[in-house]
Order: C-alpha cells, then sequence, then structure tokens
C-alpha cells in the first residue's frame, strides 16, 4: 500500500530507558510502515540534555508552538542519585515542568478502558478525566538550605524596586532547615479554568475543581475565585448541557471521587494533579493504561504517556533478559499527535489511522494477548490470558492492524 502522506512535521520528543527502546520498536512496526511520518525530531534523553545544558527541552517546546503538534516519550527527572549515575553537570529540572511552563497549558489524562480490565474500585464503571494545571506551584519553585539561626523572608517588591511588603517565613532559631517560594499568575490560571469548562462542555461530563482554600487562603483562594468568575460565562451553558459545576476541598473531592461512578471531570492544581492522576491510572488497572495530552490555551498540543520511564525493565533489558513492558499508552501518545495533525492538516487517512491503530490495540488485550502488569488484572469469560514480552505485543498488535 501507498504509505499515509502528511503536510506539517510533529515534534517529535525522545525519551529515556526502557521507554526509549519501546518508542523505536513503536515506529518500526506500527507507524512507519503505514505513514510517510514527518517530525521534527528532539532527543530529550537524559545525557543529551545534559550535554546541550537543557536547551533542547527549551527548543523542543519552541518547537510546539511553531508547529502546534507534538509527541513526547517518557523521561527522567534527575535526583542526586542520576546525578551520580549520569555523571551531570547539573540536577535538571523536570522537562515536563520546562515544556509545560513554556506552553502554559492544561494537562488531561484519561483512562484507556478495556474490557476484561476491572477497575481497583468497584464503583468506577466511567472513565474520570483529570485536568491538571500545567504551570507554576512547586515545578518552577526555588529554594533553598537554611543554616540555623537565619530568617527567611517572603519580600514583594514593585516594578521600579520599592519593597511592598515583607513577611516573615520562618526564623530557623537553633535548628538547619530548608525552605521554598512559589508562584502562580492570574492569567494562567484564567486560562487552565477556562480550558477545563469548555473540555466538560465538549464531552458533556460534569467538572470538580479542588483546592485547600481553607490553609493557603490567599494562594489557594485565587484559584477558587477566578474559577468562580471564569464559569459565570459558562453557567448557562452547563445547565443547557445538563451537567454541573463544584468547587470544593481536595480531601473532599477525593471522598466524592471514590464514591461516584466516574464520568466526570476532575480539576486539580499542578502537585495535585500529579499525584492523584497517578492514583487514578493505578486504580483503573495499569500506569501503561492512562493517556496524557497537554493543551495550551492557543491551541497547541503535547501528546504523551502518563508514566515514566520504567527504570527496574530497562536494567533487565540491558542485562539480556526478557522484558514485558505495557506500551500502549505510548501508542496512545502517537495515535493522539497522529490525528490531531491528521485534524487539524485535514487528511481523513492519518485520522483514520489512529482510530484503527487504537481499535487494533485495544482488541489485542480484549482477545487475551498482553503484557504482564495486566494479566492479573484481566477477567472475560471464555478468554484466558496470554503474556507477550515487548516486542511480541506490538507484533500482536500489528497483525491486527
Amino acid at each position: 500500500m501507498a504509505k499515509i502522506q502528511m503536510k506539517t512535521p510533529i515534534v517529535e520528543m525522545d525519551g529515556d530507558e526502557m521507554t526509549r527502546i519501546l518508542w523505536k520498536d513503536i515506529k518500526d512496526i506500527l507507524i512507519l510502515p503505514y505513514v510517510d511520518l514527518k517530525s521534527e525530531y528532539y532527543d530529550l534523553g537524559l545525557k543529551h540534555r545534559d550535554e546541550t545544558g537543557d536547551t533542547v527541552t527549551v527548543e523542543s517546546a519552541l518547537a510546539t508552538k511553531k508547529y502546534g503538534v507534538a509527541v513526547k516519550c517518557a523521561t527522567i527527572t534527575p535526583n542526586v542519585q542520576r546525578m551520580s549515575e549520569y555523571q551531570l553537570h547539573e540536577m535538571w529540572k523536570s522537562p515536563n515542568g520546562t515544556i509545560r511552563r513554556i506552553l502554559d497549558g492544561t494537562v488531561f489524562r484519561a483512562p484507556i478502558v478495556v474490557e476484561g480490565i476491572r477497575s481497583y474500585v468497584p464503583t468506577w464503571t466511567k472513565p474520570i478525566v483529570l485536568a491538571r494545571h500545567a504551570y507554576g506551584d512547586v515545578y518552577s519553585a526555588v529554594d533553598e538550605k537554611v543554616e540555623a539561626g537565619s530568617k527567611a523572608f517572603l519580600v514583594v517588591e514593585d516594578k521600579d524596586g520599592k519593597e511592598i511588603s515583607r513577611r516573615l517565613v520562618h526564623d530557623f532559631n537553633g535548628t538547619t532547615g530548608v525552605v521554598q517560594g512559589m508562584h502562580n499568575c492570574d492569567a494562567s490560571i484564567r486560562s487552565f479554568a477556562h480550558t477545563c469548562f469548555r473540555y466538560a462542555l465538549e464531552q458533556k461530563i460534569p467538572m470538580i475543581f479542588a483546592t485547600k482554600d481553607t490553609i493557603s487562603k490567599v494562594y489557594d483562594g485565587r484559584f477558587k475565585q477566578i474559577f468562580a468568575e471564569v464559569y459565570a460565562e459558562y453557567e448557562a451553558q452547563f445547565e443547557q448541557a445538563g451537567i454541573w459545576y463544584l468547587y470544593t476541598l481536595i480531601d473532599d473531592a477525593v471522598a466524592r471521587v471514590v464514591r461516584s461512578e466516574g464520568g466526570l471531570l476532575w480539576a486539580c492544581k499542578n502537585y495535585d494533579g500529579d499525584v492523584m492522576s497517578d492514583m487514578v491510572a493505578t486504580a483503573y488497572g495499569s500506569l501503561g493504561m492512562m493517556t496524557s495530552v497537554l493543551v495550551s490555551p492557543d491551541g497547541k498540543y503535547e501528546y504523551e504517556a502518563a508514566h515514566g520511564t520504567v527504570t527496574r525493565h530497562y536494567y533487565k533489558y540491558l542485562k539480556g533478559e526478557e522484558t514485558s513492558t505495557n506500551s500502549v499508552a505510548t501508542i496512545f501518545a502517537w495515535t493522539g499527535a497522529l490525528r490531531k495533525r491528521g485534524e487539524l492538516d485535514e487528511i481523513p487517512a492519518l485520522v483514520s489511522f489512529a482510530d484503527r491503530l487504537e481499535k487494533a490495540t485495544v482488541t489485542t488485550i480484549e482477545e487475551g494477548e498482553m503484557t504482564g502488569d495486566l494479566v492479573p488484572l484481566f477477567h472475560r469469560e471464555g478468554v484466558t490470558p496470554k503474556k507477550l514480552n515487548s516486542r511480541d505485543f506490538l507484533l500482536a498488535i500489528a497483525s491486527r492492524l
């Protein structure tokens, strides 16, 4: 068959460890035989980020702003152990955080629902979509170690450098410690609110937004206030669509969501969304079964898997041992990017290909062929699950594609 032709490139961000191995196999087995892939390639592997002083991450984000669609492999955010392991020049910040800061977007994460994979929460019969604010908070924070006897202050100056306020954060009298300062911007919070309300209307699902404004009265209180202001613009449309919006505290939201049947959008601040998206993904079966897309206010899209680089499997791979690594979320990152590129460039064949690849992936699992993490979760009458290694799972999908 003739390969499907593309008009505009997508931005391709390669990554680390086991997901980097899967990345190449997915392209070679499932995409390149059918699509004349046009991509602008950026290597976001940790070694290359270190070699470029992390400028490659910024370049990939700017390319996404230029071309409008990106697909990203999972990457390492280094800690002290990684600093030594990779002999890094610096403990580089999260590449996801850098990209989100530049695009100022909202991350939407939704489970990939497969017949036979049961949720750990029996009441969850419908997908829960988690919207994560992708700007600021702890991901853009500055922090310092503090010596005993020091004092830390929060100081605000006006545009001319005149001090407006000075508040004592803590007097480290007699003890060492740490201090951290973080921020957010009204414009980013407002665009986050608009994006969430629009998504809920498009999907016709109710929406919950939660913070902890009883404790963080000014910081979280600002989120609550802006969301209330923005919702006033959408309230009539929500009522017409027969859906609702609820603001509540994050601990109350957790209780409500666990008791629910699903079928809703849960909007969270940056850190809350990071934690809760992993909880929701795992409850639906596996982190390997969760899609993730970053949507900027001006309509740029970056697709990725919600999970990490699968380090333990990578070390097995390096020893020549067989792995059975779930590649579903990474496949869906590619299909999401290719579908969006096809929609924006009006290439129906590319949209159809993305749909078919997703269907082939889901069908492979539903017919009993899957990676090891899904076998204990799979229960379908008349179907006995069979564990496949990482590459054979992709070949099983290819046979159906």
